[in-house]
């Protein structure tokens, strides 16, 4: 009987968007060599979106050369810069040579795609369908939402477990996992994924070629000197106990710094998964700054803590992080935006004025608990940036923080009304022990009225930006407190002395006198 086989790149398991509005699913070689006829991946969970990119966009730099660490920055873009007027998109005998060296089959004896086959020796237990499938209850977890059962569990098509796989290795879990022996060694505990909990940032072009070409990340000068592979070009496969080659641009970054370890079990005819190894990959952190991510930096950490990535919050609306990406660090120098967005300027300037911007969020704690995760996009902003257009930029920015100050000051100042609304007459106000209702449901109200505000003011820069967010806020905490107002007066007083201070103009920042 023939062993299963489901090639990834010829298989098809990505849905895409063609220009002319049809959608496909295609393999990966496909999705290369007619990337200048689709518009965008329309993979539908934004994880594994965002991983697919990543994906792709080191494929580009391989088909493409400009993986040349000895290219200057000069040659470097010059040569971009060809390749996004070729309009037959990438170059289909090189995308060809590339798909034939190496095995591109999920359930290869040897190789299988972004999988380690040692898995089966080395765990003593699988881990289940469930477990690889994000969304299903697994274990002794309830199942709210979903039919699934670890009792009764159900295949998964091929391709929606290559989706899954994704996810694992970007934004899996830390914790407990199955044992995995190695050397003697038994060991069940895993780290978090290089992406968990973050926000991914990637520019948007008006096909998926030139979507792969812009994203990719221009090469530092201070790139390890070692061979650069991603995991399904590597001649061997890793030994997890060894202290992990340095993160090499741009495969290893892009793709190789999973800590997860994964092995799916198919049906006989590739077509469903049944079964799964998760473990541990490798024990060690795989140092490297991500190019679509928003970085806080914190000088007076050691420089490998000085990086924090800005975490996905489903409660964010994206808006509120515009300013990061547009603002260069000199501006902003706590807050650096993504490094594949460096080199957007050297664009040509017809691609440049039209670029927007897929955001891809998954909103988790940083070990186990996944909450949603959630996708978005923005309008053209490039010419918008401080290189471009100062004004705007800076305004946009000052709008901003108005309307997170004003925001701030609407949690703090309905609190405060709630807590004296709720003590008792004559004692000190007692500190609500959970977030107020008041509050939750002015937070709810304002950001929305918030982000209609911000893009109002937007051309006016000419606007007072921070009367304009307090106008909404004071209605807001109208409108939450109005049944309460209506019945009691000490509710009444409380909301006017909250809305006073709503609209008292903010105090001017300290100078800080010279020593």
């Amino acid at each position: 009987m023939a062993a299963p086989s489901y090639l990834t790149d010829k298989e098809e398991w990505i849905p895409v968007l063609f220009t002319d509005g049809r959608q496909e699913s295609l393999g990966l070689r496909e999705v290369m060599l007619r990337a200048h006829d689709i518009e965008d991946l329309a993979l539908p969970l934004p994880p594994t979106a965002s991983g697919a990119l990543r994906v792709l966009t080191a494929i580009t730099a391989r088909v493409t050369k400009l993986d040349d660490p000895q290219m200057s920055a000069g040659e470097w873009s010059a040569r971009r810069r060809s390749l996004l007027k070729e309009p037959v998109g990438f170059d289909a005998a090189a995308v060809h040579t590339y798909f034939d060296k190496y095995p591109w089959d999920v359930f290869h004896p040897v190789r299988p795609f972004l999988q380690d086959p040692r898995l089966a020796v080395q765990c003593e237990e699988r881990a289940g369908v469930n477990k690889l499938v994000f969304g299903r209850p697994e274990g002794n977890n309830l199942a709210w939402l979903s039919p699934h059962s670890d009792t009764d569990p159900q295949p998964v098509p091929t391709e929606h477990a290559l989706w899954h796989l994704l996810i694992h290795h970007f934004y899996g879990a830390a914790g407990k996992w199955p044992v995995r022996t190695v050397n003697g060694q038994r060991i069940s505990k895993a780290k978090a994924g290089p992406l968990r909990s973050t926000l991914s940032f990637h520019p948007l072009g008006r096909t998926l070629y030139e979507t792969l070409l812009a994203g990719l990340p221009k090469p530092a000068e201070d790139w390890p000197g070692a061979v650069d592979y991603c995991p399904w070009e590597e001649p061997h496969l890793p030994d997890p106990l060894a202290t992990p080659r340095p993160v090499t641009w741009p495969g290893r970054l892009l793709t190789g710094r999973s800590r997860h370890a994964v092995l799916l079990i198919s049906t006989p005819d590739g077509r469903h998964v049944t079964d799964a190894y998760l473990t541990w990959a490798t024990q060690e952190r795989l140092q490297a700054t991500d190019p679509f991510l928003i970085h806080h930096i914190d000088t007076s950490k050691p420089i490998t803590e000085r990086h924090t990535p800005r975490r996905a919050d489903a409660d964010r609306a994206l808006w509120r992080d515009l300013d990061a990406l547009l603002l260069a660090g000199d501006q902003e120098p706590s807050v650096q935006r993504p490094e594949a967005f460096t080199t957007l300027n050297d664009l040509p300037p017809d691609l440049r004025a039209q670029l927007r911007v897929r955001v891809h969020g998954f909103d988790q704690d940083g070990k186990t608990e996944n909450r949603t995760w959630y996708t978005a996009l923005t309008p053209p902003i490039w010419p918008w940036t401080q290189e471009h257009d100062p004004r705007t930029a800076e305004w946009i920015a000052e709008c901003r923080k108005e309307a997170e100050a004003v925001g701030a000051l609407l949690e703090k100042v309905s609190k405060d009304a709630w807590r004296t609304i709720t003590s008792p007459p004559g004692r000190a106000a007692r500190a609500p022990k959970r977030l107020p209702a008041w509050t939750k449901h002015a937070r709810a109200s304002y950001w929305p009225r918030a982000e209609t505000v911000f893009w109002e003011l937007l051309p006016h820069p000419d606007r007072d930006a921070r009367a304009a967010f307090t106008t909404e806020a004071v209605a807001v905490l109208r409108e939450v407190t109005r049944p309460a107002a209506a019945q009691h007066f000490r509710t009444a007083r409380a909301v006017a002395q909250a809305i006073a201070e709503l609209r008292r103009p903010p105090r001017p920042a300290r100078r800080h006198r010279a020593s």
